[in-house]
Formats: C-alpha cells, sequence, structure tokens
C-alpha cells in the first residue's frame, strides 16, 4: 500500500496519527485506523475532503470485494475518526455501510487436545506464552505485555494493565502457572519483560528491549495447529475461548468468570454456555433435582 505523495494529504495523515494518540486508543486500534486512511488515500490520490455519497459507496463496495466484513468495518470507523477530529465534518452526512449481524461461535479443543498443542509446540518461549494465555483467559496483547512486576505470588493474582478499553483487572494466577513461569523466567532473567524477543537467541533475551513478535506468534500458533491435523480454526485468541469454556464446564460463576475475562457485559460471557454441552446436561439435572422436590397431587379438585 502507497501512501499518496500529495501535501495536503500528508499533513491530513500526520493530524490524524496524532489524534488517534490523544484519544488514547489502543495500539492496534491506531494501527486499524491509520491504515483505513492510507487505504483510502491511495484510492481517491490523496484528495479525501471533498468525497461524494456514490464514491464513499463505490469505494466501501469495491472494498468489500477484495475483504472481510470485519476489515471493511474498521476502514469504515477509521474514516468516521478522519472526518470528525480531523475534517471537523459532521459524520452524519457520511452513508453509514452496517455489516450484516453475525452470531458466531467460536472453536474450542478440549483441556487434553490443549496439552497436546503447548507440548507440540517446540520453541520454548511459544510454549510457555500459550500456556500462559490458556491459563488465564488472556488476550494475546496481554500476555505479550506482561511484566515481572504484574505478577502478585502472594496473593495468587497478575495485574492486567491497559487491557481493551483501556483498563486494568486482576485475574487468578494458577500455581502452576507461577512455578512455569518462574523456570522460565530463570531462562531469560529479563529485568522487566516476562516474554522478551527472541532475535539476539534465547540465551541473550535478557538484552531485548521488546516482548516477543505478535506476528510471529500466531505463526507458531498456525504452524502447531496444521502439524497436529487440527481441523478447527484454533488461534491464540481461541486459547482464551478454551479458558472460558472449560471453567463454566467446571462450574465456575458466570459473573465471577465475566469478571476474570474483562468483559463490560454478561452477555458476552453468556456466549460461552454454547461452547459445552456438560454445563446444559448440568442445567438439567438441577432442573430435575428441583421440580422432584414438589409432590403436585390432586382429588377432589376440578
Amino acid at each position: 500500500m502507497k501512501t499518496p505523495n500529495n501535501k495536503q494529504f500528508k499533513q491530513y495523515y500526520a493530524l490524524h496519527c496524532k489524534h488517534l494518540k490523544l484519544k488514547g486508543l489502543q495500539p492496534k486500534t491506531i494501527d486499524a485506523y491509520s491504515r483505513a486512511i492510507r487505504r483510502i488515500g491511495e484510492y481517491f490520490n490523496g484528495k479525501l475532503n471533498n468525497l461524494t455519497e456514490n464514491q464513499l459507496i463505490d469505494y466501501f463496495h469495491e472494498l468489500l470485494e477484495r475483504l472481510s466484513w470485519s476489515a471493511v468495518k474498521l476502514d469504515l470507523y477509521g474514516l468516521k475518526f478522519f472526518y470528525i477530529h480531523v475534517l471537523k465534518k459532521n459524520w452524519v452526512d457520511i452513508p453509514i455501510i452496517k455489516p450484516p449481524k453475525t452470531a458466531r461461535i467460536p472453536d474450542i479443543i478440549t483441556p487434553d487436545e490443549a496439552h497436546n498443542l503447548f507440548m507440540s509446540t517446540r520453541k520454548l518461549s511459544y510454549r510457555v506464552l500459550f500456556f500462559t494465555l490458556y491459563s488465564m483467559g488472556l488476550r494475546l496483547g496481554e500476555g505479550l505485555r506482561l511484566q515481572v512486576g504484574d505478577i502478585d505470588a502472594t496473593h495468587q493474582r497478575v495485574h492486567i494493565r491497559n487491557a481493551k478499553g483501556n483498563k486494568d483487572r486482576l485475574v487468578p494466577l494458577p500455581g502452576n502457572t507461577l512455578q512455569l513461569l518462574r523456570r522460565f523466567w530463570h531462562v531469560h532473567q529479563h529485568p522487566t519483560l516476562l516474554f522478551p524477543n527472541r532475535k539476539r537467541g534465547l540465551k541473550n533475551a535478557h538484552l531485548a528491549h521488546s516482548h516477543l513478535n505478535m506476528g510471529g506468534v500466531q505463526v507458531a500458533m498456525a504452524t502447531v495447529v496444521k502439524e497436529l491435523g487440527i481441523k478447527k480454526k484454533i488461534s491464540c485468541h481461541s486459547l482464551r475461548h478454551c479458558y472460558a469454556s472449560h471453567l463454566l464446564e467446571a462450574g465456575v460463576d458466570i459473573l465471577e468468570l465475566q469478571k476474570i475475562l474483562g468483559h463490560v457485559s454478561v452477555l458476552t460471557t453468556v456466549k460461552y454456555t454454547h461452547l459445552t454441552s456438560i454445563t446444559t446436561q448440568r442445567a438439567d439435572q438441577q432442573i430435575n433435582l428441583l421440580m422432584d422436590r414438589f409432590d403436585i397431587r390432586w382429588g377432589n379438585i376440578s
């Protein structure tokens, strides 16, 4: 993707990037909204200040031929941000492209399959990271950004900082995970990062200035999934889905799970009840046990 060599566009784009940072958006959102403006800027040769409704409809229609609805939606939101904060125009005047509503259920794997996935991951950094993501229900970015100071061994919890929505939360730290992270830290001994990058090799990871590369981690996951012949769509984020569904199967209260996962609404957490038949079976059992306590009879009544 080429950035238009247009003086006005360059000024607009620089201002766009400044506003994105000043609004405190997450790095992934900043990247997506910046990419959106570069893409639409290339399409219209950098001339974005007087686009017509038909031009925008044509652009997003063509974009949908190449990209997914989720990508198109991000470009739409990026353009909306650009119009409001850079062009100072009312977004109501812009035609809104509305993606179709979907209610997809994510693929998950069993605890045994998850264990096999971890042990089939040959690079130590990735193996420990994958288990850490699963054992605490973390998003990939949350796991990568973990620091030594975030671990509270005394209270067996981990401080997740600047998560989705710019919110912090505390999550339970399993003893097994604590021991694994301690052993892993003794291997790399980085003073700050729990998952330093491997550019200089694992032995020199204590000199790293950044955490593991997100793209490299995702490629590692895709590789091990392919090697194991897993036909489901399993990614790093799937480990978070597995954690949630496995805890529900174990009987963890859904409101407690909501707090652990950092969901704003319990409705987001409720979707995990669709991932397991065990919770349904348990509900059926409890319903029958409750109703069996009633002895509803009738004799001389009509």
